[in-house]
């Protein structure tokens, strides 16, 4: 089954996970949502990230949630530029975390 947005897919399964209080989740493999879960994993947001092979031609992603004192480290996870609305805006523009 094809997605239309798959990173706000992948941002909707991190939620989901964490309110669920899982320790992991798993996303389809592709090499756009392992560059979005490298900037999350480098920022702190995730405790990591691996590629596995289910099958020839069909990888997944295993992501590893993280938190602090039992609450999740994500307290709120948003896509703000959507395939029916782009938002564009200059690095600096950009608010500072």
């Amino acid at each position: 089954m094809a997605l239309s947005d798959p990173i706000g897919d992948t941002l909707t399964r991190i939620r989901n996970g964490q309110r669920a209080r899982k320790s992991d989740i798993t996303s389809p493999a592709s090499k756009m949502r392992e560059n979005v879960l490298s900037v999350l994993e480098r920022e702190g947001y995730i405790r990591g990230f691996e590629r596995y092979s289910l099958r020839p031609g069909v990888d997944e992603l295993r992501i590893e949630l993280k938190y602090s004192e039992g609450e999740p480290v994500i307290s709120t996870i948003t896509r703000v530029s959507k395939p029916g609305k782009r938002v564009y805006a200059k690095i600096r523009d950009l608010p500072r975390v």
